[in-house]
């Protein structure tokens, strides 16, 4: 790296949620921008204004602050380069189309829709005929002077080739003549994608760009505008694609079919942010010959070389995904869990528990992702209409005598049980006197009050912690709703 500042920017389109892509073009500009003491700029480029979805600029704000991914300048912060919404930048653009004109090397282009079909259909060519190309100044006049709607359009060059260098991809090469002469200014004044973010990041001074590696065969026609404007070029970075795995074992672009795509859909199952960065750097980059695959953000600013980003596409594996993330989870403070869980909890349970925290506790080592919670944590509720004979195992030895008598002395021994010793210890202590005063082993006595407890077989927590959850007086009401329906 020179010594000139290192400028990064991510400028996505408002066009609906931050695909898994758009997040790790943002994390890997964000990396490089803070590896190198340099800066990160957010832009949005909105001029596709067909495609705009409403609050969709609010989505990539809330996305880049909940990801830990501040910016330096932006549309919501300001800065020395605003402002930061293409839209509200048309006049730059058009004072560098009009001084591309002037110099020759873009030109009006007048041709409609139909005309441009119609040449389709008479001529084998793939894009632009470059109807319009030669046409004299008098000629462009007049159509102007007629009040012709029209385009600007690049004039490229159609002899000989365009290179350019690729951090990621090398040395990449184009004959001229493959080229388009593509379109600068719409009909309605809006620039394309194309010019826009050319004229931005050179006044923006950004420095390396990276985005997706389906920008490298169009990358030429930006580096002819560079020079058709006298500035250099920043480094490129082209990003390999993201590949998801489908049931079938088969491999294809990331999509929907595969699954949440979207950093709001990911968080939303209850996937931890902390952990989607961790997992997102590393699809296409390694710390070299590291082992390592775990990082704060902290960790991977420091770590993160660009030139360890690799040229292969990436697999979106939501097993791997789910593992990383169950790591994160088992890191957390009961606080910190408890915070993450509590929406996924309020959704299920409505009653006041008896001790929150204990059921926290015990769902953190038993699940990956926070929206698992909500299955395990139904019978707290409510008990479900569960069938009585559940409480009878042969392997637990229970049967509709000992359950009788294992539910009718623990509610007698737990009625006159002080509320304020209703702890697991206590309460395993109360249920292994019951059986030891009937001769039948602990496991027994523990199944059958936890199956009427929860009314399933598996449940999240012993039958001593649901108890102390769910408190003395649910405990009792559930475990008498048991014993009355055996009777």
């Amino acid at each position: 790296m020179d010594k000139k500042q290192v400028v990064t920017r991510f400028a996505p389109s408002p066009t609906g949620f931050m695909h898994i892509g758009n997040l790790r073009t943002a994390l890997y500009s964000y990396l490089i921008a803070r590896h190198f003491d340099g800066k990160f700029i957010l832009r949005i480029e909105d001029t596709d204004r067909e495609r705009q979805v409403a609050g969709a600029e609010q989505v990539i704000f809330d996305t880049l602050k909940t990801a830990g991914l501040n910016y330096d300048e932006g549309p919501d912060i300001g800065g020395p380069n605003a402002p930061y919404v293409q839209s509200q930048r048309l006049e730059i653009y058009q004072k560098y189309a009009k001084q591309l004109l002037d110099e020759g090397k873009a030109y009006y282009c007048f041709c409609t829709k139909e005309d441009l079909e119609k040449a389709h259909a008479e001529q084998e060519f793939i894009g632009y005929n470059r109807h319009c190309r030669n046409l004299s100044k008098a000629e462009v006049d007049e159509k102007l002077k007629q009040g012709l709607p029209y385009v600007i359009r690049q004039k490229v060059k159609l002899e000989g080739t365009t290179t350019y260098y690729d951090n990621v991809f090398g040395e990449i090469t184009v004959n001229n003549d493959t080229l388009q002469d593509i379109v600068l200014i719409k009909s309605d004044g809006m620039p394309t994608y194309n010019f826009a973010h050319v004229i931005d990041d050179h006044l923006m001074g950004v420095t390396h760009v990276v985005r997706g590696n389906e920008y490298i065969t169009s990358t030429p026609q930006y580096v002819q505008l560079h020079e058709a404007l006298g500035w250099e070029l920043p480094q490129y970075y082209h990003l390999p694609l993201i590949m998801g795995k489908g049931e079938d074992g088969s491999v294809s672009k990331l999509s929907k079919r595969h699954g949440a795509v979207s950093f709001a859909d990911l968080t939303k199952q209850g996937y931890l942010p902390q952990a989607i960065i961790n997992y997102v750097a590393l699809l296409g980059w390694h710390p070299g010959e590291s082992e390592q695959e775990f990082f704060t953000l902290d960790e991977l600013i420091k770590a993160f070389d660009p030139s360890d980003i690799r040229k292969s596409s990436a697999i979106f594996d939501y097993d791997k995904l789910k593992w990383m993330n169950a790591k994160y989870i088992e890191n957390l403070s009961i606080e910190e869990f408890k915070e993450n869980a509590l929406p996924y909890l309020n959704d299920v349970i409505t009653v006041e528990l008896n001790d929150l925290d204990k059921l926290c506790e015990i769902l953190k080592p038993r699940i990956q992702i926070f929206s698992e919670i909500q299955d395990k944590v139904e019978f707290f509720q409510s008990l479900p209409d569960f069938d009585i004979n559940l409480l009878f195992n042969d392997k637990k030895k229970t049967n509709a005598e000992n359950s009788k008598i294992i539910l009718t002395q623990a509610i007698a021994k737990l009625d006159n049980f002080d509320v304020n010793d209703w702890d697991n210890d206590s309460l395993f202590a109360v249920l292994e006197h019951v059986a030891t005063e009937n001769d039948l082993k602990p496991m027994s006595v523990m199944w059958v009050v936890r199956i009427a407890l929860s009314g399933n077989t598996v449940t999240v927590g012993g039958a001593t912690e649901i108890m102390q959850i769910l408190g003395k007086e649910e405990t009792l009401n559930r475990l008498i709703k048991a014993l009355e329906r055996l009777n």
